[in-house]
């Protein structure tokens, strides 16, 4: 298990080059993450077992070339990309520039529906399911605007809930006059069933 000395030790170099104003640039951070993707998938070990160990995903998290003099406590929300990935879409948009109008319409757009058929093949669900959206606050918008719901009806969440979801249900408080109820859960929620009460006893 990774120590917090070692750790300290992974990000004291980058702070280091940030304090003299030297940078480290991404090929660097990436020249060894396709080793690294390697490594990963020869790892023993269950899968509960690699969740609970500290030097599987500290491997993991050298795929990244976020900035080491920084603790990136927020990633979900921005989707950080591997250095694989990163490649990957800079060839294809380098590919995509290369002779836009023929890229755009002769080669990718055909690949649309074989993108979704493989989709649907891995989750094991019809073509006509899978929908690409931008990401997931737009996916979950989508379903959102999508309930069939009427004048008066209400909403039951809580104050706790993720920002962009609440600002839809809003939007439908004032496009479509449905209403809106948040209740505020105990920080920290130590008590499944009193969560439970608090919703039961906002439903009305």
């Amino acid at each position: 298990m990774q120590s917090r000395r070692s750790f300290l030790g992974t990000i004291s170099v980058p702070t280091a080059a940030a304090a003299m104003g030297l940078s480290i640039r991404p090929t660097e951070l990436r020249a060894t993450a396709h080793d690294i993707a390697e490594n990963l998938r020869k790892q023993p070990g269950t899968a509960s077992a690699l969740a609970a160990d500290e030097d599987f995903w500290f491997e993991v998290a050298q795929a990244f070339t976020v900035d080491r003099s920084l603790v990136n406590l927020n990633n979900g929300g921005v989707s950080p990309a591997p250095a694989l990935v990163q490649d990957a879409m800079k060839r294809h948009l380098d590919f995509s520039n290369l002779a836009p109008t023929y890229t755009m319409w002769q080669v990718l757009e055909p690949q649309r529906e074989g993108v979704r058929d493989r989709m649907a093949r891995q989750w094991g669900v019809n073509a006509e399911e899978i929908a690409f959206t931008r990401n997931s606050s737009e996916s979950l918008q989508a379903v959102q605007f999508g309930i069939d719901l009427q004048r008066g009806d209400e909403v039951l969440t809580t104050t706790q809930d993720y920002g962009r979801m609440i600002t839809t249900f809003r939007q439908r408080v004032r496009r479509e006059g449905i209403v809106l109820n948040q209740i505020q859960i105990p920080v920290p929620a130590e008590d499944p069933k009193e969560i439970v009460r608090l919703f039961a006893e906002a439903i009305t």
